[in-house]
C-alpha cells in the first residue's frame, strides 16, 4: 500500500502550490498559497514559500517581508534564510546578505554559499578578504568546479593582477571548453591572450553549446579574438549572434525609456527645479555621480578625478537604482507609478529617508574622511532628478563620448542585464537619444545642475576639460591627476587595464572597420552620428 505523503495529507493547498510552480504557474501557486495562509495564519512554511513566489515574480519588498515572518515565526531549516540572502542581494543589501551567508555557512555544507559570501565580501569593497576566501574554495574544489574559478578570476583582474586573472580564466575553459563566461574572460582583457588553438576550442563549444548563458559568451568571445586580427566582417557576423541571443533572452522594449524621458520633457520644469530641497542630508558627506552611457570614458574620469586628494572614487554603486527600485514597488501598491511621478510626489520626509539610506550604504565603501565620494554607475543618468530629489547636495558630471564609438562600443561589451539596451544596435542608439535629449533638458530647465565634459577632448587634453569640473565641485587643481594611471585601486569594470596606462586615442572612431554594417545604429542616431 503506497503511503500518502505527508504534505499531501496535512497542507494540501502547499503540495498544489507546489505542482503549479513546477508547470511555471507562479501567480496561481501564490493564490493557493495565501489561501493556505488564511486557514493557518503564520505557518513559516507557507510564508517561505510565498516569499519565495515574490521573490521569483520580482516583488522583492513583499518578499523581504514575508521570509522576515517566516523566520520570526520559526522556520526550520536553511531555506527561509537562504531565499531571504538571495532577495537582500537583488536589493542590494549587501551587509544584511552577508550575515545571513555567514550565519549559514556554519550550518550548510555547500561550496555555493562561501562563494556568495566573497562575491558579497567584494561588492562591499573587502577585496582582500573575497580574494582569500575564493581562493580557498578554488584550492578545496580544485579545477572540478570551473564557476568557482571564474569570480576568482575577476577578482585577480580588477585589482590589476591581469597574468593571473587569464590563468583562473584558463583554468575553468580547460575544465570546460563549452564555459562561454571563461572565454569571454579571457577575450575582454584588454590585449590579445586568445591563441589560434583557442580559437578552435571556441568554435567547437559553439558547435555544441544549445543553453544561450554559453553561446552568447562564445560568441562574444570568438568576435572579439577575429577583431583583434583584423577579420571584421567575420567577427560582425559573431557579434550579431551573440547579441541576438542575449536580446531575445532580455525582451528589453527602448519604449519604455523613451516614454519616461518624454514625460520628464513634459512635467518637469524650472519651477520644480527651483521648489526642490537645498538643506544636504545625511552627515555632510557629498556624493558626486558621474553619468553617462557605459563605453562613455566614466572609469577614465573617475579614474583622474579620484587622484585628486580631496575626491574619493568607491566605483559603481548600485544603490540609486535599488532604492528608487523599492520605492516604486512600495508606490505600486496605491496604483501604477512612474519615476517622474515618483520623483514629483514624494514627501521631503520621505525623500529625506530614501537619501539618508544611500548614504548608510555607500559609507560601506568609504575608506576616507572626505566628504566627497564619487558614484559613477552609469546608467545613473536616467534616476538623476530622482536622486537629486533624495539628495540635494549630490553633484553630476555627465561625460559624453562620440555616438558611433559609444553605441558600438556597447554593441561589443557582453554587459548584465543591468545595460540591457546594449544587444540591438536599433536599441543602444535610442537609448543615446534618450540620454542627449535628458541632458539638454536639464541644462534647459536646471542651468548647472549638470556639468558637462567631452570624453575626446579630455583624452586630447584633460586639464581645461577637468579645471572646469573640479571648479564646479567647488576644488582646486591638482597636477595628481594627471598621474592618474599610477592610483593604486580596485577597478571592477570593462576599463580596469585601460586606466593603468597613461592617456591614449584607442577608444576612438573604433566604429569605423564595421561602417557597412552599423547603418540601423546611424538611422537612429540621425544628425548625433555625424556629432
Amino acid at each position: 500500500m503506497n503511503q500518502t505523503d505527508p504534505l499531501i495529507s496535512s497542507r494540501p493547498a502547499l503540495a498544489r502550490a507546489r505542482n503549479l510552480l513546477s508547470a511555471e504557474k507562479p501567480e496561481a501557486a501564490a493564490r493557493e498559497v495565501m489561501n493556505h495562509l488564511r486557514r493557518h495564519p503564520g505557518d513559516p512554511e507557507g510564508l517561505t514559500m510565498l516569499g519565495s513566489i515574490a521573490n521569483r515574480l520580482g516583488a522583492l519588498e513583499q518578499a523581504q517581508q514575508f521570509l522576515r515572518q517566516a523566520i520570526a515565526a520559526g522556520a526550520r531549516g536553511p531555506d527561509a534564510r537562504r531565499e531571504l540572502a538571495a532577495v537582500y542581494n537583488q536589493q542590494q543589501r549587501p551587509v544584511e546578505a552577508l550575515a545571513l551567508m555567514e550565519e549559514l555557512e556554519r550550518e550548510v555544507s555547500d561550496l555555493a554559499i562561501p562563494s556568495a559570501r566573497s562575491a558579497l565580501l567584494d561588492k562591499l569593497g573587502r577585496h582582500d578578504e573575497a580574494l582569500e576566501l575564493q581562493q580557498q574554495l578554488v584550492e578545496q574544489a580544485g579545477d572540478t568546479h570551473p564557476n568557482l574559478l571564474i569570480p576568482l578570476g575577476h577578482i585577480l583582474r580588477a585589482m590589476g593582477r591581469v597574468d593571473e586573472a587569464v590563468a583562473a580564466y584558463r583554468r575553468a575553459a580547460g575544465a570546460d571548453f563549452e564555459f562561454g563566461e571563461a572565454w569571454w574572460g579571457l577575450a575582454s582583457i584588454k590585449r590579445k591572450v586568445l591563441t589560434d588553438q583557442d580559437l578552435e576550442m571556441i568554435a567547437r563549444g559553439i558547435e555544441v553549446a544549445i543553453d544561450p548563458r554559453n553561446s552568447a559568451p562564445l560568441h562574444f568571445a570568438m568576435a572579439k579574438a577575429l577583431h583583434d586580427r583584423e577579420r571584421h566582417a567575420e567577427a560582425f557576423a559573431h557579434y550579431a549572434k551573440g547579441n541576438a541571443q542575449r536580446a531575445e533572452s532580455l525582451k528589453y522594449d527602448p519604449a519604455e525609456l523613451t516614454a519616461e524621458i518624454t514625460e520628464i520633457e513634459r512635467t518637469i520644469d524650472a519651477d520644480f527645479i527651483a521648489r526642490l530641497p537645498q538643506e544636504p542630508v545625511g552627515d555632510g558627506a557629498i556624493p558626486i555621480f558621474i553619468v553617462s552611457l557605459p563605453r562613455s570614458g566614466s572609469t577614465l574620469l573617475e579614474q583622474m578625478l579620484g587622484s585628486h586628494p580631496a575626491l574619493e572614487p568607491v566605483g559603481e554603486l548600485p544603490y540609486g537604482p535599488a532604492i528608487l527600485r523599492s520605492a516604486i514597488e512600495l508606490a505600486t501598491r496605491r496604483g501604477s507609478m512612474t519615476v517622474p511621478q515618483l520623483t514629483r510626489t514624494l514627501t521631503d520626509d520621505q525623500a529625506r529617508v530614501l537619501g539618508e539610506d544611500y548614504l548608510r550604504r555607500a559609507a560601506e565603501h568609504r575608506r576616507s574622511d572626505s566628504p566627497f565620494f564619487i558614484d559613477k554607475l552609469p546608467h545613473n543618468w536616467s534616476n538623476l532628478l530622482f536622486l537629486k530629489r533624495i539628495l540635494p547636495q549630490a553633484r553630476f558630471l555627465d561625460i559624453r563620448r562620440n555616438a558611433m564609438d559609444c553605441c558600438f562600443s556597447n554593441y561589443t561589451q557582453l554587459f548584465s542585464s543591468a545595460h540591457a539596451s546594449s544587444f540591438d544596435l536599433t536599441h543602444i542608439g535610442r537609448s543615446y537619444v534618450d540620454y542627449v535629449r535628458l541632458m539638454a533638458h536639464l541644462d534647459g530647465v536646471a542651468p548647472g545642475l549638470v556639468h558637462h565634459i567631452d570624453y575626446a577632448a579630455m583624452v586630447d587634453d584633460p586639464e581645461p576639460q577637468l579645471r572646469p569640473a573640479l571648479a564646479y565641485l567647488g576644488l582646486h587643481w591638482d597636477p595628481a591627476i594627471l598621474q592618474f594611471h599610477k592610483l593604486d585601486r580596485v577597478v571592477r569594470t570593462p576599463s580596469s587595464e585601460q586606466v593603468r596606462r597613461p592617456l591614449n586615442r584607442d577608444g576612438v572612431d573604433i566604429w569605423k572597420p564595421y561602417a557597412q554594417w552599423l547603418d540601423p545604429l546611424r538611422d537612429v542616431l540621425g544628425p548625433l552620428a555625424d556629432a
